[in-house]
């Protein structure tokens, strides 16, 4: 199926000279995205790390690439060239540099790969202002029924079949299993998925020995989605130091099992400063439908904030709000460290609006608070033309975002 991020990169590569760096979580679906927006140029080229004649044309250096793809002759069109899973050659970063600096002229540059990219790529960043980077995220309810780009954050709402709804839910956005829509695929896809990750990616990228111990932590995490990580509590449960658990749910953030966000405290007296709430990459990993669901908008929120950032459109930051009178609102979007609006998320529009929306709204004066739910149907109507607090359909609100 087609993404929104093919025609992200077609944009980056005619508008842009930097290389493209594509990041996200295994079987994202980073290579194939990338591999079928170059393919719309007649001159593209594919090397990855774990090819091996791939491999010893890289490791002969700069030249042996660019003689491959003749880069000494005229074309009619910019050679595209994708490099995947090129981070685990240890002196990627100097490979790519060396090369960008020589024929970044003559060629765009798309390099692909795992949160080993991600995490080397900052800090004392030798590549620094010879790439930009995108941030690739499962599917969402929009990119299902439409990926076009648009020059706004908010769209109009588009409706998306039930039937659609309810498969993204039950196996999660990765594209595989959400176009395959059977519980046995699903089940191996999953099966495998955590076998690459504790068998592989792990070791790829740490020095971590007590597998056992992280397995059990992913499986209590998957039971706290959405709820605040208390490392301390974590730290008992798998009998490790409470600074192992913190590092160790880090080292899971870095290969995309789950994400982080952090409370929002201006102008909130008495605010939460410190804990933050985690969630799962995969929402279908959630058993407890009230979590899955709450996982389920932090996820298109999440993927909303990246990509507008990634695009250019401003700063955009992801928080919820929570006293320690225990008010909360789930999250609080953020652009250009502004409060812009909120979201609470319930099953159900019965639970009438909730008064932490108004009590918040007021003192962060953001310009619209929603109440998302999911048993009321699609609306066509435009959701950030209210700015009073609004109970909200589901399929409309995430329909309007990426």
């Amino acid at each position: 199926m087609k993404r929104t991020y093919e025609h992200v990169i077609e944009e980056h590569l005619t508008e842009n000279r930097q290389m493209l760096f594509l990041m996200g979580p295994r079987q994202v679906g980073k290579t194939t995205t990338s591999l079928e927006a170059s393919s719309l140029r007649s001159n593209h080229h594919y090397f990855n790390w774990d090819d091996q004649s791939h491999r010893l044309l890289i490791l002969e250096g700069q030249e042996a690439i660019a003689k491959h793809i003749n880069l000494d002759q005229i074309h009619e069109q910019t050679p595209v060239v994708v490099f995947d899973e090129i981070h685990k050659f240890k002196k990627w970063k100097d490979f790519l540099k060396g090369f960008f600096d020589v024929y970044g002229k003559l060629v765009k540059i798309i390099v692909t790969g795992s949160a080993r990219l991600d995490v080397l790529s900052f800090g004392g960043d030798s590549l620094m202002g010879r790439y930009f980077n995108y941030r690739l995220h499962p599917l969402t309810l929009r990119e299902i029924v439409d990926t076009s780009l648009s020059d706004k954050e908010i769209r109009h709402p588009k409706k998306v079949k039930e039937e659609s709804v309810k498969t993204l839910l039950a196996y999660g956005g990765f594209p595989e299993p959400y176009i395959q829509n059977n519980s046995r695929f699903y089940n191996r896809w999953k099966k495998l998925r955590s076998k690459q990750l504790f068998q592989e990616d792990l070791q790829d990228i740490t020095k971590i020995q007590e597998i056992g111990q992280l397995q059990v932590l992913t499986e209590l995490l998957k039971k706290q989605s959405g709820q605040l990580a208390n490392f301390n509590e974590l730290a008992k449960k798998i009998h490790v130091a409470a600074e192992t658990s913190r590092r160790w749910v880090e080292t899971l953030k870095a290969l995309y099992f789950c994400y982080t966000i952090q409370p929002w405290s201006t102008n909130i007296p008495r605010s939460l400063l410190k804990e933050p709430k985690i969630y799962l990459w995969d929402w279908s990993l959630v058993e407890d439908k009230g979590q899955r669901l709450e996982n389920f908008v932090a996820s298109h929120l999440l993927k909303a904030i990246h990509f507008w950032t990634d695009r250019g459109y401003g700063e955009y930051g992801l928080h919820f709000l929570r006293d320690k009178e225990k008010k909360e609102v789930d999250f609080i979007v953020t652009k250009d460290n502004e409060p812009w609006f909120l979201v609470e998320v319930k099953s159900s529009a019965k639970v009438g609006l909730s008064k932490s929306l108004f009590h918040f709204q007021r003192l962060t004066k953001a310009s619209h608070a929603f109440q998302v739910v999911f048993d009321l149907p699609f609306v066509d109507k435009d959701c950030f033309t209210f700015n009073d607090p609004k109970i909200v359909p589901a399929s409309t609100f995430l329909s309007q975002l990426v």
